[in-house]
Order: C-alpha cells, then sequence, then structure tokens
C-alpha cells in the first residue's frame, strides 16, 4: 500500500479565488432602466404584502390574482402556520406591539423579457431576512411563479 501524502491546511478550509470562465446557467438580458425600476417597485409592493400575509397583517386574498396556484398555497399555509403559532386567526392583524416587517430593498435580474427573478431583503425588528421572488408574464399578467423565504 502506498501512501498518498497530504497537504497542509492547518485547520482552515481550501479556498480558491481562481476566477471562473464558465458562462453563466442562464442567459440574463439586458432591460431598459424605467422597466427595471418600475418591477423592481412592483415587486417592492408584491414582496411587502407577502411578508405581510405570512406576518398576519393582511389576507392571502389579497395577492391571488399575481400568484399562481401552488405559491398561493404556500402564502396561505405559511400564513396558518404562523397564526397557529401566535394563537390567533390569520389575516386579522398582529397583536398590538408586534414587530412588523419591512421591506428595505429589492434588485431585480430578468432572465429574459418575460421573466424577473427579484431579491429581497427584510428587516424584521433588529433581524434581516431574505425572499427571492421569480415574476412571469402569464396571459398577460405579471404573476408570482415562486417565493421562497430564508
Amino acid at each position: 500500500m502506498t501512501q498518498v501524502p497530504l497537504a497542509s491546511i492547518q485547520g482552515t478550509l481550501a479556498l480558491d479565488l481562481r476566477p471562473r470562465l464558465d458562462p453563466p446557467l442562464c442567459d440574463v438580458v439586458s432591460i431598459e432602466e424605467p422597466v427595471s425600476r418600475r418591477m423592481e417597485q412592483w415587486a417592492h409592493r408584491y414582496a411587502q404584502a407577502a411578508v405581510e400575509i405570512v406576518g398576519g397583517d393582511r389576507p392571502a386574498s389579497q395577492l391571488v390574482r399575481w400568484t399562481t396556484p401552488d405559491v398561493y398555497a404556500d402564502l396561505v399555509r405559511r400564513a396558518q402556520l404562523v397564526a397557529r403559532a401566535a394563537g390567533r386567526p390569520p389575516g386579522q392583524g398582529r397583536p398590538r406591539g408586534a414587530v412588523r416587517p419591512q421591506v428595505v430593498s429589492v434588485r431585480s435580474s430578468f432572465v429574459s423579457r418575460e421573466v424577473c427573478e427579484v431579491s429581497v431583503r427584510v428587516r424584521h425588528g433588529e433581524r434581516y431576512r431574505a425572499v427571492a421572488a421569480r415574476f412571469e408574464m402569464i396571459r398577460g399578467r405579471l404573476q408570482c411563479t415562486a417565493l421562497e423565504f430564508a
């Protein structure tokens, strides 16, 4: 049996800082600034409503028109879980003095002219959380097709 020499890394993880020359996983298209800005404003309002739904401040039905059925079902489920944990019905508001989540920033990336992915930073008290969403033009209407909370 031959022994293979091991490199010493002295308790740290190896880190490769060489630049990657691989193509990106998807093509990102260039969109005019006014369109991009309007999309970020729209996504900001959508994300604010979504975090308020999950927090119990709004009924989920307010986003049904701009949300695919799968995402809508997930929003309803999350709102019910949070409300059940707090011992109150969903969509009926939060107790006095409770912290309300606030969308701080939104960044958009257009995958195509009909598909936009956004990352959202949400402040909840002293903590920050992330939300990722994907919006697609479906039958002439912009709809949220994916929504992830972190």
